[in-house]
């Protein structure tokens, strides 16, 4: 017998079902051959995770370089933050265009 008597004692055996089973796959991404399903991609929001960050990183950055001192210095007319929604948008779409071209699908020879 050990100095310790709980080092002898019989290890209970149980399974943990969620650690004794393999994880499912992950769904394979999805892929596009024609631009109806590219654009279909785009209005379901499918770039918009990776997409969004990027949007409003460069955005803001290119906000402050380009319309920051008339949004500091004073009066903000529309055509100011007309430019500030374009320096957002076309990051973001700049980012959807990346997404989807590395998930294009070669068309079916047919």
């Amino acid at each position: 017998m050990s100095e310790h008597p709980e080092a002898d004692a019989p290890v209970p055996e149980f399974a943990a079902p969620e650690l004794a089973t393999p994880e499912a796959p992950a769904p394979a991404p999805e892929t596009w051959s024609r631009l109806s399903q590219a654009v279909a991609l785009f209005l379901r929001g499918r770039t918009a995770r990776t997409a969004g960050p990027t949007a409003a990183l460069v955005g803001t950055v290119l906000s402050a370089v380009n319309q920051g001192s008339t949004i500091i210095d004073g009066p903000i007319g529309a055509s100011t933050w007309i430019r500030v929604g374009v320096n957002y948008a076309v990051p973001f779409l700049v980012a959807s265009i990346g997404y989807l071209s590395a998930r294009r699908a070669p068309r079916g020879r047919g």
